[in-house]
């Protein structure tokens, strides 16, 4: 396993051979609010980095979740589909989205350490 990398759409990605997991960090969900509804990609489905690939429903407001890199979707979480509060509990382990088998990883190159990842939220927020 790599090192946890992020994206400027607040997506976290951890590699693993040719497949990523990712998932929405701590300062998304935090952002969020209560999550009650998590709605996943299809496994199979072929995407391309930045495409939207998920959405996540809280009290507040809905949003997109979108892919760091592009390939094909080999696994989702099935425990968000009956406890998608875990995105509030566990944003950045146990509550991934989705594994992705990378077509190009080279796209990774563009993401961001945490350390920049922090600096990059804290100006968001």
């Amino acid at each position: 396993m790599s090192k946890m990398q992020f994206s400027e759409d607040h997506e976290w990605v951890v590699v693993d051979g040719d497949v990523a997991t990712v998932g929405i960090t701590n300062f998304a969900q935090e952002q969020l609010g209560d999550i009650v509804f998590v709605d996943l990609p299809d496994t199979g489905k072929t995407v391309a980095k930045s495409d939207e690939v998920a959405v996540v429903e809280s009290v507040k407001a809905a949003a997109e979740v979108y892919t760091p890199v592009s390939g094909d979707i080999v696994e989702t979480n099935d425990v968000l589909d009956s406890a998608p509060e875990t995105v509030n509990s566990d944003p950045q382990a146990g509550a991934w989205f989705f594994k992705i088998k990378m077509s190009d990883p080279g796209e990774l190159d563009g993401l961001m350490d945490a350390a920049a990842y922090d600096v990059f939220a804290s100006d968001e927020g």
